[in-house]
């Protein structure tokens, strides 16, 4: 993209993000999105860029919930990745000195590692393979950056091939089983006394954002995007 992007698609979206900077004594301290104040770099950045730096954030806040969820649901992936414990792993794969790749899932990384979680082979940490999957399939999708400029562009049809990989994902958590039978990873539980449907959520909040940002780039660059459409038989994960 280039300067001259088109900004009149953006503007509802901009005035909301202006009202939230404005206005940070009406969020509470935990609400999923904290506004920032100006700062000098904003000056080189676009509409797209700024909304493109809050979707990539606010989905890897997302990401970081899920992971929490999942151990929880699914302890003995911490021993089968022989973690200290739930902090450190959160720390390799969302903190600021982590790896580029991660050696134990043999430095596979976006769309190699997720395919490593559900497969009948793989005897190390399938928590870790998704989550570290999904991490970094976004970060590339969005460019491989987590900060954007008007000199940056984006790729409609990358962020629409990780929605697309995210609903394949949540789908292969409910359904997708080992040879005995049993699935990979517990997530939903849709029987029982209690209801805990808190993962497909998850992933609804996280298939909207990249869906929306599709929409967005592809409207203001004018691009088209090649919907993917896959039987429940195929369901194999799109290239970023």
């Amino acid at each position: 993209m280039t300067a001259c992007r088109p900004r009149a698609v953006l503007v509802a979206v901009s005035v909301g993000f202006l009202l939230a900077g404005c206005a940070p004594a009406f969020l509470p301290s935990d609400a999923p999105h904290q506004p920032r104040g100006f700062q000098v770099k904003d000056v080189i950045k676009g509409d797209v860029d700024m909304v493109a730096e809050a979707h990539l954030a606010l989905s890897l806040r997302y990401l970081e919930t899920l992971m929490v969820k999942l151990y929880r649901r699914n302890p003995n992936q911490l021993r089968r990745g022989q973690h200290p414990d739930l902090e450190s792993v959160l720390a390799r794969v969302f903190g600021a000195s982590r790896p580029a790749s991660l050696p134990e899932l043999g430095h596979a990384r976006s769309v190699e590692a997720l395919r490593l979680a559900f497969d009948e082979r793989f005897e190390g940490d399938r928590v870790l393979a998704l989550v570290e999957g999904l991490r970094d399939m976004l970060i590339r999708a969005y460019g491989g950056k987590r900060e954007f400029y008007l000199t940056d562009d984006f790729d409609p049809q990358k962020l629409y091939n990780a929605a697309r990989n995210l609903e394949i994902a949540a789908w292969k958590l409910g359904h997708d089983r080992d040879a005995g039978g049993a699935l990979f990873l517990l997530s939903n539980e849709g029987s029982g006394p209690v209801v805990n449907l808190s993962f497909e959520r998850l992933f609804g909040k996280l298939i909207a954002l990249q869906d929306a940002m599709a929409v967005v780039v592809a409207d203001t660059s004018s691009r088209q995007i090649k919907t993917a459409i896959q039987s429940v038989a195929s369901m194999v994960f799109l290239p970023i």
